[in-house]
């Protein structure tokens, strides 16, 4: 019986040598798959690296221009405030130069109704002395007219 117990402990060994074989080639093709999956995951990170590092070169490109852009547009403002800024300063002098000239004229209005009566009689007087001086004139000419027959 020992004989018996020693060839089922051979076969028993033998066939646990024989599923631990198949175990391990099983095992290898399934690392080895697993092994080229990997390297396919490595060479995609790997060019998605790339690629991440080509978007990152230009999201700061791109940033750095937006900054200058924004710096521009800050620029022109403070230049287009201080237009403003002049366009309503002429706003203010014309304004006030408008109120001069209102002013003035109103000045003169006032002046020329207190003065109407004094024009008026310039006037008159400056009439009546063109009347005096197209008599004289007439006289003038009408004596010119006999001395002239006389001769």
């Amino acid at each position: 019986m020992s004989f018996q117990l020693i060839i089922i402990l051979y076969l028993s060994v033998a066939l646990i040598a024989i599923a631990f074989f198949i175990l391990v080639i099983y095992l290898s093709k399934t690392l080895k798959s697993l092994q080229g999956t990997l390297d396919n995951v490595a060479s995609t990170l790997y060019g998605l690296e790339k690629q991440l590092e080509g978007v990152t070169n230009e999201t700061t490109i791109l940033l750095h221009k937006t900054n200058e852009l924004a710096a521009d547009i800050q620029n022109k403002a403070e230049s287009l405030n201080s237009v403003v800024d002049a366009v309503k300063d002429v706003g203010e002098s014309v304004r006030k130069f408008n109120g001069s000239i209102h002013s003035i004229t109103a000045s003169m209005n006032d002046q020329f109704e207190e003065n109407k009566d004094k024009v008026v009689n310039v006037l008159q007087w400056g009439q009546v002395l063109l009347d005096l001086k197209d008599k004289w004139q007439e006289r003038k000419k009408r004596k010119y007219v006999v001395q002239r027959e006389e001769l």
